[in-house]
């Protein structure tokens, strides 16, 4: 299962009102090669499943994820910032063995 924040929701819900996007668009997370730590988190927002996509839905919003990434996001929460540190949405990855200091890459 991949999990959002209340507070990811949100902003998801206005990223989508401001945008204009349908109810027909969706969260898809995914993994690539990458970033200082060796991998890299990928998100956006679309309206094009695959038929070997993984799809979830947590509080109302479904969350799509490719079926290479899924084995490195299981139990993974989207997240949103506001902070000091920067604004924007971020990955608590509890498979992350390390991650880099901006919080964009990870390794295992």
């Amino acid at each position: 299962m991949i999990y959002i924040s209340d507070i990811a929701k949100e902003r998801v819900l206005k990223t989508w009102k401001e945008e204009q996007l349908s109810d027909a668009h969706f969260v898809r997370v995914a993994v690539t090669s990458g970033g200082c730590s060796g991998l890299s988190y990928n998100m956006k927002f679309d309206n094009e499943q695959l038929p070997s996509d993984e799809v979830f839905e947590d509080k109302g919003i479904k969350l799509v994820v490719d079926p290479k990434s899924i084995l490195y996001l299981l139990g993974t929460t989207l997240d949103f910032s506001e902070g000091l540190e920067g604004k924007g949405f971020y990955f608590n990855n509890p498979n992350a063995a390390r991650t880099c200091s901006c919080g964009e890459s990870f390794s295992l």
